[in-house]
């Protein structure tokens, strides 16, 4: 078989690397395979413009920040010839927020995918449980390092237990009694040494080895402590040697000078198993719990140390059995009594080693490569394929349940506030026309749907908010501050727009007779407006708003003339844009498309012109054939839009676009019958649970909120009206198109039977 490693690799200094190039060797080692590019190759994790001189077995790199080369590293593993793809994780070492760029990739991989977590958190962040939580739907089987581990991604990331293995971190095969000879080597032999090792940082608890040691030497004045390890590369970016410098002072100031010696460099593994063999105590003082797995820890009772380490989750779990001895977070009094009775008491420190490394003997690396290997195998043989692809029907069950929690939270006696701070509202930005009118079109659909009366009052608001806004020439103010004072004098015709098609959409559906009568005088006062709009979207959204208050009042005769009038507009625009392969209204794709094409397929439900459906028809297949030729939507992201003869831009993308799709198809359902835009609908309503380029939900189920979109290196996690408005509205149109499709497929077997007579 030939497996595919994806990991960060030597020559770059990184823990893991060291670990994926050991397992790679491990399980070389237990195949008959002769040459190593038949048997496995790595693709590895390269830092922005840092390239290394990789071994023969390194075929391929990714730029970590750089989410195309993923996207084109499943391409060449896909074609590779590969059976198993084993990908090393760790949140830190992939591109995006917390890693969230290994996820594409995942996601374009056909070949099976054994994950080996370095990192479970029990306390995890939203973005880093979003993603193990996607890792173990991709992946066919996971590896952990401890019996922990296997109840958090069971309780906590919801991973069956079938898919998870425990194969502890292994080991180099190190030899019995070669501290002898080692001491002398590095003329070390009247020395007692302890040892820590790893890159430094705080959290290594170095300190309290350093606190511990003055009263340890007064009667053993031979000890010496070696703390072997570089800075860690992001501590010294970002820090320098400040950690080295403080633990230096210490050094000095307990006099010890000739007791501690700082190895600083990050030293090859032969070094390290010299070191760890000629210890006689190893150390890890660090300061916190939550590590799941440490290599240096297995790495030290491989080699038969007195492990002594503070109680973090793994070393509780491998020092236990008098393995080793735990002592309490930051406690060097408890450190120093520890040491002191060892040095006192050499048979209880040699029945420590003893045992360390009579457990150890099991964790060497050809034993731990010829599980993985079974375990490669395994996948292999009983890997069935997924077609991820979905029917046409709608599936209730995987939408949440609907929640206006959020809503509510954003509104106040005002109206909505339009941003918000993570899930709380922010007001200093105050609230905005498109947000209230958004939030209009919401509570009525709602009230429609679930036959809400709490949304009544909701309605009020917003509406009250509205009429506040509207100056005496019928246009509107758009930004009110928190103080209620005017930001602006005239607000932008885009927002004008969304205000008459939710007036419109007020009066059509009129929740009460008060609240129609209220919308339909502000709707009277800014009909002079109409005609004077330029900006394509805010006349798209005036001719929706017509269109609905046009079913509400059909003998407004001017106003069917200004429907159709507006509607020219955009198709006059359409004809001058038109090219071969460029079906738009302007030169450049940009925000909140699907309101063009959706308000001319409404403007042909009322007018019945065929070119004006016609148009309809060829731009929304345009758009479609642009957001909707992959496996998820992608709409045109802000960060550079999609020019004629571009790119379409991959990021910024915002939620109000899915929303404006799910309408648009929604209508063409209705009006054209065609039950393929059901699927498309749902395709685009699904952006919000996590079909998307970064494979993360949007819609926060804790919260009943939505984030504000996908930005470069992950989400905008700031749940503002807009977005939660967007989603909101989005639900309720899926159970609308739902129940529609169940009417019109029970019309249609009714009406069966009697064709057939």
């Amino acid at each position: 078989m030939k497996i595919a490693y994806i990991s960060t690799y030597p020559p770059k200094r990184c823990g893991i690397g060291t670990f994926t190039n050991n397992l790679f060797h491990a399980v070389y080692s237990n195949t008959e395979q002769r040459q190593i590019d038949d048997h496995a190759f790595v693709v590895a994790l390269n830092e922005e413009n840092n390239e290394f001189d990789y071994p023969e077995e390194v075929k391929y790199t990714i730029r970590t920040n750089h989410q195309k080369d993923y996207i084109n590293a499943a391409g060449f593993i896909n074609f590779s010839g590969a059976d198993v793809v084993v990908l090393q994780h760790e949140f830190g070492i992939f591109g995006g927020e917390m890693g969230v760029y290994v996820l594409p990739l995942l996601h374009h991989l056909t070949i099976p995918v054994v994950t080996v977590c370095h990192t479970v958190l029990k306390n995890p962040s939203y973005i880093q449980r979003a993603i193990l939580l996607e890792i173990g739907k991709k992946s066919s089987r996971l590896v952990v390092m401890s019996k922990l581990a296997v109840g958090f991604l069971k309780d906590i990331y919801k991973i069956p237990a079938q898919k998870i293995d425990i194969i502890e971190h292994g080991t180099p095969v190190f030899k019995p009694h070669a501290q002898i000879s080692l001491k002398k080597e590095y003329n070390l032999q009247d020395r007692t040494v302890l040892l820590t090792f790893g890159l430094l940082s705080r959290n290594k608890g170095i300190e309290t080895v350093l606190h511990a040691l003055p009263e340890v030497v007064k009667n053993h004045p031979n000890v010496l402590y070696i703390v072997l390890g570089t800075t860690h590369p992001a501590v010294r970016r970002m820090f320098g040697e400040e950690y080295k410098e403080y633990l230096k002072m210490l050094v000095n100031k307990y006099e010890l000078e000739e007791n501690v010696f700082f190895y600083d460099k990050f030293v090859s593994e032969e070094t390290l198993v010299d070191y760890l063999s000629m210890a006689d105590i190893y150390i890890t003082p660090y300061l916190t719990k939550e590590q799941i797995t440490s290599g240096t820890l297995s790495y030290a009772v491989g080699a038969g140390s007195c492990v002594l380490s503070t109680p973090y989750w793994h070393a509780e779990e491998l020092l236990a059995d008098g393995r080793g001895i735990l002592f309490d977070f930051k406690s060097n009094e408890q450190l120093a009594d520890i040491l002191a009775e060892l040095l006192k008491n050499p048979e209880k420190l040699e029945k420590i080693r003893s045992k360390a490394f009579s457990y150890g003997k099991k964790l060497t690396w050809p034993k731990n490569g010829k599980v993985y290997l079974d375990l490669y195998k395994k996948v292999r043989d009983t890997y069935i394929p997924v077609n991820e692809k979905e029917s046409s029907e709608i599936n209730l069950s995987l939408m949440p349940r609907f929640d206006l929690s959020h809503l509510h939270r954003l509104t106040d006696d005002v109206g909505i506030v339009q941003h918000a701070m993570y899930g709380i509202p922010n007001l200093k930005h105050g609230y905005n026309l498109s947000d209230n009118a958004r939030a209009i079109i919401m509570s009525v659909m709602t009230y429609q749907q679930f036959k809400n009366t709490d949304v009544l009052d909701l309605i009020s608001k917003y509406l009250s908010y509205i009429h506040y806004m509207q100056n005496a020439d019928g246009s509107f103010h758009n930004v009110l501050g928190f103080d209620r004072s005017y930001i602006d004098e005239l607000g932008t015709e885009d927002s004008f727009g969304r205000t008459i098609w939710a007036l419109g959409y007020l009066v059509k559906n009129k929740p009460s007779a008060a609240y129609k009568q209220v919308a339909t005088d502000i709707f009277n006062r800014s009909k002079d407006q109409f005609e004077n709009l330029t900006s394509l979207r805010g006349i798209a959204a005036t001719i929706i708003g017509l269109t609905y208050f046009l079913q509400e009042y059909p003998e407004k005769e001017q106003l069917f003339h200004v429907l159709k009038h507006l509607t020219r507009k955009l198709t006059e625009a359409y004809e001058t844009h038109k090219q071969k392969d460029w079906e738009w209204f302007e030169d450049k794709m940009t925000y909140n498309n699907g309101i063009i094409p959706l308000a001319l397929l409404l403007s042909y439900e009322t007018a019945e012109d065929l070119y004006v459906l016609n148009v309809a028809k060829d731009t929304m297949n345009f758009i479609t054939n642009v957001t909707l030729s992959g496996d998820f939507f992608q709409p045109v992201g802000s960060k550079g839009w999609y020019q004629k003869g571009g790119e379409l831009s991959a990021y910024n993308q915002q939620s109000v676009e899915a929303m404006s799709m799910v309408n648009l198809f929604f209508h063409a359902f209705r009006i054209l019958k065609d039950r393929n835009y059901l699927s498309l609908l749902f395709k685009c309503y699904k952006w919000y649970l996590g079909d998307n380029i970064f494979h993360i939900p949007v819609y926060d189920h804790e919260t009943g909120g939505c984030y504000g979109g996908l930005i470069y290196k992950g989400v905008n996690k700031n749940e503002g009206a807009e977005s939660t408005l967007s989603y909101l509205i989005s639900h309720i149109t899926v159970l609308q198109a739902h129940e529609l499709e169940q009417i019109s497929f029970n019309v249609q077997k009714k009406e069966e039977p009697n064709k057939q007579t």
